[in-house]
C-alpha cells in the first residue's frame, strides 16, 4: 500500500482493511465452518485435549491456533487447505501418542519424565533446579492438600504434564513449615518440636542440640528453624 493512500479518517481501511464489506458476510461463514472442524479435530485427538496438556499436545494446539487463523481472515487462502493441514495435525498427534504408547523412550522424548521433587519431608535440591521449580511453587501446591509441614510428606512428584502428586505420610514425623512467612499469626500458630530444628533451603531435620552454628548436612545451608509437629 503505498504511502499516499493512508490518511485519516479512512474509516474502512481501518476498520475492514482493503477488502470489500461483503467480506465480512464471507468470514462469517469461514469462522463457522473452520469452527466445526476444528471442534471435531479436537473431539478425535481424545479426552486429553480437554485437561492439562503434555508438551506434544501443547505444540498441536499451538498448530492448531495458527492454522485456523488464516483460512478465516485472509480472502485469498480457502477454507478446503486449512481443513486438510487439520486433518494433518490430527494424524501426526494420534500417530505421535501411539508411538508413545509403544516406546517408552518414545514417550520420555515428546512427553518428558516425571520428578521426584520430595521425599521423606526432604526437598530434592538438584531436582528443583533442573525442573526450574522454586520454594513457594512446592509449598502452595502442598498448602493445597491442607498440608502444613515437610514431615506429613512422604513423596512430592512433579508430573510430566505438570501437575503434582502428593503422598501423603502415615506417620508425620517433625517438618519444615510451609506456610508463608509474612504470616506471622499463622505461623506462630504452630505446635513446634523444641527438640528438632529443620533447614530452611531443603527441610532435613536434626536434633536442636545439634546443629548449633552447623551446616546442614543435605545442602549446606547454616539456617534452621524449629520444626513443625
Amino acid at each position: 500500500m503505498k504511502k499516499e493512500e493512508i490518511y485519516f479518517p479512512d474509516w474502512q481501511r481501518l476498520l475492514i482493511g482493503n477488502t470489500p464489506w461483503e467480506f465480512m458476510l464471507e468470514v462469517f461463514i469461514r469462522t463457522i465452518v473452520i469452527y466445526i472442524a476444528l471442534l471435531i479435530v479436537l473431539r478425535l485427538m481424545g479426552k486429553r485435549m480437554n485437561a492439562q496438556l503434555t508438551i506434544s499436545e501443547l505444540a498441536v494446539m499451538v498448530t492448531l491456533g495458527g492454522i485456523a487463523s488464516a483460512p478465516m481472515q485472509l480472502p485469498d487462502r480457502g477454507i478446503l487447505l486449512g481443513i486438510v493441514i487439520f486433518i494433518c495435525a490430527l494424524f501426526f498427534q494420534r500417530g505421535i501418542n501411539l508411538w508413545a504408547f509403544r516406546s517408552r523412550r518414545m514417550e520420555e522424548i515428546t512427553q518428558g519424565q516425571l520428578s521426584m521433587v520430595l521425599k521423606e519431608g526432604v526437598l530434592n535440591i538438584n531436582e528443583m533446579e533442573q525442573a526450574r521449580l522454586s520454594k513457594d511453587q512446592v509449598f502452595a501446591a502442598l498448602r493445597t492438600h491442607n498440608i502444613h509441614h515437610l514431615g506429613q510428606v512422604k513423596r512430592l512428584y512433579l508430573e510430566a504434564c505438570g501437575l503434582f502428586s502428593v503422598v501423603k505420610a502415615k506417620d508425620p514425623k517433625p517438618g519444615l513449615p510451609i506456610y508463608p512467612a509474612k504470616d506471622r499469626e499463622l505461623m506462630d500458630s504452630l505446635d513446634v518440636d523444641k527438640n528438632h530444628q529443620a533447614c530452611t533451603r531443603c527441610g532435613t531435620i536434626a536434633q536442636a542440640i545439634q546443629v548449633q552454628d552447623q551446616p546442614c548436612p543435605n545442602c549446606s545451608c547454616d539456617e534452621w528453624i524449629p520444626a513443625a509437629k
